[in-house]
């Protein structure tokens, strides 16, 4: 660890406590003497809140009336400056910038003799004076990088590094690393950096918030990653892989903005609770443009308003199911029995059999898209006419070509040999008629399995089905089997261990000449076709090329809480390594066991006891008891919010069903009946998955509360 110089503040800054501070090439900074360096501090804060101002104001100031040449241009121009303006919004309780690098020598520079070194504030955005030279640096930028990379071992030409405490928006303290040739009287190396632990145990109120203040060295070889390439990270509970995804994609835009602009991003999520809850992290970040969407969004090609038994919707998310749709939607492929005749004039033209038959077989075997080929059938055997035109001595051109595809015959056999495909009619007859599933499945799903996917009563058509979510992923694979789904240029999947296979499908088809982040926990799979691995996993997405990290230290989750958690993975994921922690606060735990008809009230009084606390807290229970807490929170006069939706200083109680709980994390967290939790799951080991992460929800204090037996691997230390 770098050597430390003792945190400072406003009560107890002393006169020479830096010697040789490197000047301020600002007004306002200079007319503050050097033996104020908190003050110093707090100057340059003021003069980049009133650069930003400026920058904000010269936005707003823009007259682009006589700039763009058509209404489309002016629109299009007026948003992007819209937006501009609000990536340049300051936030009052947000800090402008959290850190400071001082270099021994100007980076990138040739290094002159007797020449100084350069100091760069480091923050959210940059941010430059009037005539352009830089107040703060965009923590994104290659200079910035060494504020989370640099080490005494590995320095990185830096001779200090300066974090800064805020309260609320105003700079309270900072604090020195040397990080080469420390002054005397400086402490020995090994001890931690109190502003990074304190912001990293700062309690949770509100939504998610950015942590490019306390990124780690091992999250910022993931967040720089290069963009040609995935990455896959395997994130045990509180080791920030959420954040990490998000600050991957602000650092993407940041270095690839024009290639992303065209290609597009999107962050995917489990619901839309979750997304709620990350929803601000970006925009701090002064990225606008990234949409958020959950898998059930991107394939919303019908309403959903049916659900499938877990055995059902296991079979529907299995892989087989894509060769299974492959075979139904070109099922209707046929050879021609009968030549194409086709009159112009007073001339007729015979395409024969056998010449249709290579054409249809040559658009089969090469196995394009089926949309595809059924447009381009026409066109091939209006060629095939042209050729014979040329050989009689006329010479036709594109004009004719066309002309002869929208011939009737033409048309005619084309429905015959390769007929057009509504693919939710595709799902729907598959689903609904069981010899065509038996052919379509024939050699891929058993008998038993094709059972349990049919419909027990067919529908009448496409209005009337009660599509659910699986069956919806299906449509989606036929829509891609007619026609090629656009592929963005970089995807962000969250909680991706939930996901069946023909779910990654699904969105590796969203990034199939992009790169992907995968982000997800094994340990945390909550659904019977939960992943079993990364690498299968990977393969279903269509990236198997995929780098997979593993992040064990946990900066959230306290020791004794994650100890206890960790009891179950023998049982949900046996081959992961166990997470640790490294916040130096202790927290509270506690499992209690309560008489019967007590718990209710036990609970109500546990959440008083978290609510006498600073920071939010979530009560989380099976997802049947939500109804009989909430009535018991409503009859003893508690506010609470649901998932997704903002605390505040009156309400900071959240109510939470086991099956929403996931990403989230609240200060406090009181756990209600965890056998329930574990019951309310279809099999036992993803109703102890789902514990798992009820269990490691919290950051400073954890209560469980039960009357029945707990599960046996928590019930023995």
């Amino acid at each position: 660890m770098p050597s430390h110089v003792p945190i400072q503040d406003s009560a107890r800054s002393n006169p020479g406590e830096n010697p040789g501070e490197p000047n301020e090439p600002n007004d306002a900074v200079d007319a503050i003497g050097a033996d104020d360096p908190l003050g110093r501090e707090r100057a340059h804060l003021a003069s980049s809140r009133t650069a930003l101002r400026a920058m904000r104001h010269d936005v707003e100031s823009l007259d682009i009336t006589d700039v763009t040449g058509n209404w489309v241009n002016a629109k299009i121009l007026a948003a992007e400056i819209d937006d501009r303006i609000k990536a340049l919004s300051d936030l009052a309780d947000t800090p402008l910038f959290f850190g400071r690098l001082d270099y021994l020598h100007a980076p990138g520079g040739e290094v002159a003799e007797g020449a100084g070194g350069e100091q760069f504030y480091i923050g959210r955005r940059h941010v430059h004076d009037a005539e352009g030279d830089p107040m703060v640096i965009d923590w994104r930028a290659p200079v910035s990088q060494p504020f989370y990379r640099a080490s005494r071992t590995a320095p990185l030409d830096v001779r200090l590094r300066r974090r800064f405490g805020y309260t609320g928006g105003d700079l309270t303290a900072y604090e020195d690393e040397y990080l080469t040739d420390p002054p005397e009287g400086t402490q020995e190396p090994g001890t931690s950096s109190k502003l990074l632990q304190s912001e990293i145990e700062r309690p949770r109120v509100g939504p998610m918030r950015d942590i490019v203040a306390t990124i780690q060295p091992e999250q910022d070889e993931i967040v720089r990653a290069d963009i040609t390439g995935s990455v896959c990270v395997q994130g045990a509970p509180g080791t920030g892989k959420t954040a990490v995804g998000l600050h991957r994609v602000a650092y993407l835009l940041y270095a690839h903005r024009e290639r992303l602009a065209r290609t597009g991003t999107l962050v995917i999520g489990p619901n839309r609770s979750f997304l709620q809850y990350i929803e601000q992290v970006l925009p701090a970040l002064g990225e606008l443009q990234v949409k958020q969407a959950t898998v059930d969004d991107l394939v919303a090609h019908v309403e959903v308003r049916g659900t499938d038994s877990a055995a059902a919707a296991t079979v529907k998310g299995d892989a087989r199911m894509a060769e299974v749709l492959r075979r139904a939607v070109r099922s209707g492929i046929r050879m021609p029995t009968e030549p194409v005749m086709v009159v112009r004039g007073s001339r007729r033209w015979r395409v024969p059999v056998y010449e249709l038959e290579e054409i249809v077989g040559e658009l089969a075997e090469r196995d394009i898209r089926y949309g595809a080929a059924h447009d381009a059938l026409p066109q091939r055997i209006a060629h095939a006419v042209l050729v014979q035109m040329e050989r009689a001595g006329e010479a036709p051109d594109d004009r004719v070509q066309d002309a002869v595809a929208r011939n009737s015959a033409v048309k005619a056999a084309v429905k015959s040999c390769w007929p057009a495909v509504d693919p939710a009619r595709t799902v729907l007859r598959l689903l609904s008629d069981p010899d065509f599933l038996a052919a379509s499945a024939d050699g891929l799903l058993d008998a038993d399995e094709q059972k349990t996917i049919l419909w027990a009563k067919p529908a009448r058509g496409l209005a009337s089905a009660k599509w659910s979510a699986a069956d919806a992923v299906l449509i989606d694979e036929a829509y891609d089997l007619v026609q090629r789904t656009p592929s963005l240029g970089h995807v962000v999947l969250d909680e991706a261990q939930d996901l069946s296979p023909m779910q990654y499908r699904a969105v590796g088809r969203r990034c199939s000449t992009g790169s992907a982040t995968v982000l997800g926990d094994l340990a945390q799979g909550t659904t019977p076709w939960a992943t079993a691995s990364w690498a299968e996993a990977l393969a279903h997405l269509g990236k198997p090329e995929a780098t997979v990290e593993e992040l064990t230290a946990g900066f959230r989750v306290p020791r004794e809480v994650i100890a206890y958690a960790t009891r179950l993975l023998p049982q949900i994921a046996p081959g992961l390594a166990p997470a640790t922690s490294v916040r130096e606060a202790a927290g509270t735990m506690s499992v209690r066991e309560v008489g019967e008809g007590a718990l209710d009230a036990a609970v109500l009084a546990a959440c008083d006891t978290a609510l006498e606390q600073e920071g939010s807290v979530g009560l989380i229970a099976a997802d049947a008891r939500i109804p009989v807490l909430g009535a018991a929170l409503d009859a003893a006069g508690h506010r609470y919010v649901s998932p997704g939706e903002e605390t505040s200083a009156e309400a900071r109680l959240t109510l939470v069903p086991a099956s929403l709980a996931k990403g989230l994390e609240y200060d406090y967290v009181v756990l209600d009946e965890p056998a329930a939790v574990v019951d309310g799951e279809p099999d036992p080991r993803t109703g102890l998955r789902r514990l798992y992460v009820c269990l490691t929800r919290a950051v400073s204090g954890l209560a469980v509360l039960h009357t029945a037996p707990l599960p046996a691997a928590l019930s023995t230390p």
